[in-house]
């Protein structure tokens, strides 16, 4: 007879790449759950509300389910719309709303996970959590304000206010573009000196002639310096300039919660690349019988794992996982 809350995988993270082990997982006949801190595919959820992937749809498609969008981009709602399905098509064994507290070695089998609702017995485990855990905080005085936001839903709030938007790729972007166009007063801080080469083609024309002819003000080569109550403080090669200012919205990017990583025995390669140690190949981490898959495996360096080209990650991690269970046998 089977254990109860016994697997022969857990895998952590219930975005595409956790839901495509999944998929995988089921293909092989093995037992597994997903386990997800939040809400099904939670890092697309809390995407801008008006969204719109780089990608066409097939790229973004797992476990064989159509991916049909209504215009040559899918758009968050539709990514919603369409990961909810393949959950329902697959029939998956996803756990909402229930956060993975520790992992550490187990006795009846190789690993127990500890969970704000239970215990769980598994031979191997799956990191699948992505890097939009955590915002990349700016760390100045005043960041800590209610005024001061790091994830942007929609443009509504903010019409007819003061709007500071730092940053410079796709989010900074498209949320300087929708508040200006919702009647804000939007203001830029640009750390580099131009809008990053890496904005979507179709929208980076858009912002720069909005700066080019001063609809939207934009500092280069400049940084937040302090946040108060209606004022901020940008540094800028010029000195010390104070604007006015209602909101500030943070576009600063996000991080993997490298702490869980570590707190559960991976390693991180080195202090500016946080990547978690793992074999490039069969993506286990220093820990055997852990791994990790997806965006995860960039640690800081966003530009080079994305749904596209990671999907393949759960068919070589759940093949390299039944091979060894096999060998068990």
């Amino acid at each position: 007879m089977s254990t109860p809350n016994k697997y022969d995988i857990v895998i952590i993270g219930g975005g595409p790449i956790g839901l495509a082990c999944g998929i995988e997982a089921k293909k092989k006949g093995l037992s597994y759950m997903i386990l997800e801190k939040g809400c099904l595919v939670n890092s697309l959820y809390h995407y801008p509300a008006n969204m719109t992937f780089f990608s066409t749809s097939e790229k973004l498609e797992i476990g064989g389910v159509p991916f049909i969008s209504h215009g040559h981009k899918p758009t968050r709602s539709e990514s919603l719309e369409y990961y909810r399905r393949v959950t329902q098509s697959w029939e998956l064994n996803v756990h909402l709303y229930e956060k993975v507290e520790k992992v550490q070695k187990g006795t009846e089998t190789k690993f127990e996970l500890i969970t704000t609702k239970g215990k769980y017995l598994s031979e191997a485990v799956i990191v699948a959590t992505g890097f939009y855990d955590k915002p990349n905080y700016m760390n100045v005085p005043g960041e800590d304000l209610p005024k001061v936001e790091h994830y942007y839903k929609e443009p509504h709030p903010y019409a007819n206010q003061k709007v500071l938007v730092v940053g410079a790729a796709n989010s900074a972007v498209d949320t300087a573009l929708e508040t200006y166009r919702k009647d804000a007063e939007v203001t830029m801080v640009v750390r580099g000196e131009a809008i990053s080469h890496r904005v979507k083609y179709w929208i980076k024309p858009d912002i720069d002639n909005r700066i080019k002819e001063g609809s939207i003000k934009a500092y280069f080569n400049s940084e937040v310096a302090e946040i108060r109550e209606h004022e901020v403080d940008i540094k800028t090669p010029e000195g010390i300039v104070t604007i006015e200012n209602d909101f500030v919205l943070a576009m600063t990017g996000y991080q993997p919660d490298f702490s869980f990583l570590q707190n559960i025995g991976i390693v991180l390669c080195d202090d500016e690349t946080r990547m978690p140690t793992h074999n490039q190949e069969t993506y286990e981490s220093n820990m055997p019988g852990l791994y990790v898959a997806g965006v995860v495996c960039g640690g800081m360096v966003t530009s080079k794992w994305f749904i596209e080209n990671s999907r393949e990650h759960a068919e070589i991690v759940i093949e390299k996982i039944s091979k060894e269970l096999e060998a068990k046998v």
